[in-house]
């Protein structure tokens, strides 16, 4: 089942998150096309996200994620500040409290967690400290 927790804002969490629609609701143009370097940029100048077309669609998922924290947060620029503040805020949105607790229960396994949720170790672990 589907949990519903939304954020504060009414986007919902988890599972459930669509970073497309979020873009979208944040009036963020995202362009999916080929990549020489990296797999997602948040370019601010012009308020759109370029994803690689290279990535399958989960891999789009997270770095979607991620960019439109840069967008969502304002960032000027790609600092190691600025790039943890993307993932906690990727890592909110993709991860809902509620699904996380009940993973709990049945398996204290970090990677098994990661798997379950679809999020990488990087975001878990991001979402674990600034929850902490």
């Amino acid at each position: 089942m589907l949990n519903s927790t939304k954020t504060s804002r009414g986007t919902p969490r988890g599972r459930a998150y669509d970073p497309w629609q979020h873009a979208h609701d944040l009036g963020i143009d995202v362009v999916v096309r080929t990549l020489r370097t990296g797999h997602g940029l948040w370019l601010p100048e012009y308020n759109t996200i370029l994803v690689s077309s290279k990535l399958r669609a989960g891999a789009q998922r997270l770095i979607l994620s991620h960019e439109i924290g840069h967008g969502a947060l304002a960032h000027p620029d790609d600092r190691p500040k600025h790039e943890k503040q993307a993932d906690e805020f990727a890592a909110r949105n993709l991860i809902d409290p509620d699904e996380l607790a009940d993973l709990y229960k049945w398996c204290p396994d970090e990677q098994k967690i990661c798997a379950e949720l679809g999020v990488t170790t990087r975001l878990f672990r991001a979402y674990v400290l600034s929850a902490a």
